[in-house]
């Protein structure tokens, strides 16, 4: 009898290092009751049903940070946990167009800041972002 892993993502996610002209990246912020307090992440979020990994990174990055982005640079693609095949890719993404965010019911919550890249690793050095995804793709960003 297999055991269920329901809890497991099932689903691939892209998470984006949006960089602008000034070297400043897209960092949002809100409140996790479930985690004790504010984090900050990069936006990002789940593929829907026929996405490319870009396809759900353009989409994402344009609700959660109401950005396009010209320049796309693959960062890789990790495994979200050892009991699921969900992978997460990490972009970088440049040359922007920014608009309004475009923030769906469950994230209305989500503040949008622009952070010099040195702060937003200083701030994953301080264990201030709650998912994984978010430090391993600024690192990759600065190479």
């Amino acid at each position: 009898m297999s055991q269920n892993h329901s809890s497991e993502p099932t689903r691939d996610a892209s998470v984006i290092v949006a960089r602008d002209a000034d070297g400043k990246v897209a960092v949002l912020t809100a409140l996790f009751p479930d985690h004790g307090g504010e984090y900050l992440f990069l936006p990002g979020g789940r593929r829907e049903s026929g996405e490319t990994p870009e396809d759900c990174a353009r989409r994402e990055l344009r609700e959660e940070a109401g950005v396009t982005a010209e320049s796309w640079r693959p960062l890789g693609s990790y495994a979200m946990t050892l009991k699921s095949t969900a992978r997460i890719h990490l972009f970088e993404a440049t040359q922007l167009t920014c608009g309004p965010q475009q923030l769906t019911p469950s994230e209305e919550g989500f503040k949008l800041m622009w952070w010099p890249m040195a702060d937003a690793v200083k701030a994953v050095g301080e264990g201030r972002f709650l998912l994984q995804g978010g430090p391993l793709a600024l690192l990759l960003a600065q190479q």
